[in-house]
């Protein structure tokens, strides 16, 4: 992939800079003081030793040797000290505040996008790593550059006073300074491009490591892992992706290692060789004592300061290429239209579909293939059909996850493209047949339907139950509707069946002018199934309904039964009009009551 240019990584620092800024600008601003004052403090340090030692060698010949001359470089080199250490725990304190501030404001950035995209977006394998690697310990990526950009802003500072320190008792130091720092900054700058690219490579196998130990670890994966003894097998795998990705960072710290251990020794070998040069100028009286001693401690800090530097440039640079890839998962724009915004004060809920063609991305083939149906408002229609013939597809579409590929969908005369999609989601009540099981309360699970308003409102949450049928069912619950339900958090887990039903009411929760209930009793034994279609019709009064469903007692009760086979409506009538048609529903359901018999 294309690293960025420096005018692309000076972009986004002024982006990062931005997102630490609305983070805490008080806090940017407490470090930036910091920076600033720790930069100046080796000089100032290193100037009172020089100071200390000139003036105490005339006191160790004076006849009256006094403590006066040498006091006030004592109460100097105290009051730097004492204001090094409380700066770097300030600093500290600082960091660590900044850290937890951008993980929150990052991470949040991140869901909230995440939210507004659509249901393609995260069915798609390349979507999914894009949001492996944006989410990737994203807050500390931030923080990670603020940080090494407060960093390098203190070591150069550092950098450039102990360098004119330096300077002016060597000239030399400034020429060994720029030829030790140039290779290993280019160095270190390739390393963070290799390690950047190496994890960027990871992603899917990030998530393979992470799918590995769910099956192990998370119920119901778990138990038939267990009885077909695939545990060391999944193992074997998990283990063979943690041993590459360990092998992988092994070559990279030593890479690291040798590189830092050469600059460490060459660096040493220069400045003691300008350390011989400062000493024999001391001998032949051209720098004084102080100059010796403030030569030696001031170069080792130069060249730690150096090493600081570069290690916080490297940390800045990978933390850019990173943030380059949060920057692009964050302008993933949703594919549905926008549409003009559409909101008419009620919906009565008729659908029309005209010419429809849908193709799921990545796929070539033809999922609805000319769908063209009118349904009225307030009526019940069944869709019925082998597996793979495009039930479910419709009622997404309908749903909005999809926008079609061809033709479209009239909502109340109105193309649903054209509606404002927080509007439409509103209004419209389902079930799929992957519903959710959300490890909360019982009456959050059902509240969830229209949670800005039933999560305040417990009497109207138990009303719905009662209504679905679901009341009998929260009664034999150890809190009742305060029953934590699921198996993580909760100690209270249901049958398919039992979350099925809290689905279903969680459906009729939503005062919704469209329910699509996809298989909505595929987990109800025949009785439960009975009992919901005894409350169904006064539930769905007046809702424009799709009932998608392979039981034939359910879709039997449906004022049309559409049937579909390869993408398109085969036959559309009553239940009795199609038996009597003799086609292929007359067909399905003889298997169907061959299947009873």
């Amino acid at each position: 992939m294309k690293l960025p240019s420096l005018q692309r990584t000076l972009d986004l620092g002024r982006f990062t800079t931005r997102v630490a800024w609305e983070a805490s600008p008080s806090l940017i601003v407490g470090l930036g003081f910091t920076t600033v004052a720790l930069g100046v403090v080796p000089a100032a340090a290193a100037l009172t030793a020089r100071g200390l030692i000139d003036a105490t060698v005339p006191q160790l010949t004076a006849d009256d040797p006094s403590l006066s001359p040498v006091l006030p470089w004592l109460i100097a080199g105290m009051v730097i000290a004492i204001f090094e250490a409380t700066l770097q725990i300030q600093r500290e304190y600082l960091n660590k505040r900044l850290h937890d501030d951008l993980n929150l404001a990052v991470t949040d950035r991140i869901l909230a996008h995440a939210s507004d995209l659509d249901v393609g977006y995260f069915e798609n394998p390349n979507s999914q790593d894009l949001l492996e690697r944006a989410q990737d310990r994203a807050g500390d990526r931030f923080h990670s550059f603020v940080n090494g950009s407060f960093s390098i802003a203190t070591t150069a500072v550092q950098v450039l006073s102990l360098a004119v320190v330096l300077a002016s008792i060597e000239p030399l130091t400034l020429v060994a300074i720029a030829l030790l720092a140039a290779p290993h900054l280019v160095f270190q700058s390739r390393l963070a491009t290799n390690t950047f690219e190496i994890q960027e490579a990871r992603a899917t196998k990030r998530r393979w490591t992470a799918y590995f130990v769910h099956q192990l670890t998370v119920q119901p994966a778990v138990a038939e892992v267990k009885s077909l003894g695939l545990g060391p097998f999944l193992t074997e795998k998990f283990r063979n992706l943690m041993t590459e990705f360990r092998d992988e960072d092994k070559r990279l710290y030593l890479r690291a290692l040798m590189g830092t251990s050469i600059f460490a020794t060459a660096s040493t070998i220069v400045f003691y060789a300008l350390m011989v040069r400062v000493v024999m100028r001391a001998i032949e009286g051209a720098a004084s004592l102080g100059d010796v001693a403030i030569y030696a401690g001031a170069a080792a800090r130069l060249r730690g300061s150096v090493q600081e530097g570069v290690n916080a440039f490297r940390r800045l640079k990978e933390a850019s290429l990173h943030i380059a890839t949060l920057r692009r998962f964050l302008a993933v724009e949703p594919p549905l239209h926008a549409g003009s915004g559409l909101r008419p004060k009620t919906l009565r809920g008729e659908i029309g579909f005209e010419n429809l063609r849908f193709q799921y991305p990545g796929s070539m083939d033809w999922a609805l293939d000319g769908v063209n149906l009118h349904i009225a408002a307030g009526e019940t229609i069944a869709l019925v059909g082998e597996n793979g013939s495009g039930k479910t597809t419709l009622a997404k579409l309908v749903s909005r996850l999809y926008d079609p590929t061809e033709g479209r969908i009239l909502l109340d005369g109105h193309d649903i493209g054209d509606y404002d999609p927080e509007y439409l989601y509103e209004r419209i009540g389902f079930v799929f047949q992957q519903f959710a099981r959300y490890e909360a309360s019982v009456a959050d699970n059902i509240g969830y339907g229209d949670w800005r308003t039933l999560l305040r409102d417990r009497e109207r949450v138990e009303q719905i139950a009662r209504l679905a049928g679901v009341d009998e069912l929260v009664a034999t619950m150890p809190d009742g509707y305060d029953t934590q339900l699921g198996p993580r958090f909760g100690d209270h887990d249901l049958s398919g069946g039992q979350w099925q039903r809290i689905a279903v009411a969680r459906a009729f929760a939503r005062s919704a002018s469209i329910l699509i209930l996809d298989e909505p009793t595929a987990s109800l034994d025949v009785r439960a199934e009975h009992a919901l279609f005894e409350r169904f019709r006064a539930l769905a009064k007046g809702r424009t309904t799709l009932l998608i469903s392979h039981r034939f007692s359910t879709v039997s009760m449906a004022d049309r039964i559409a049937v579909m086979e390869n993408g398109r409506i085969a036959e559309c009538d009553t239940h009795d009009a199609l038996l009597a048609l003799g086609g292929r529903y007359a067909e399905l359901h003889g298997l169907h009551r061959g299947e009873l018999d």
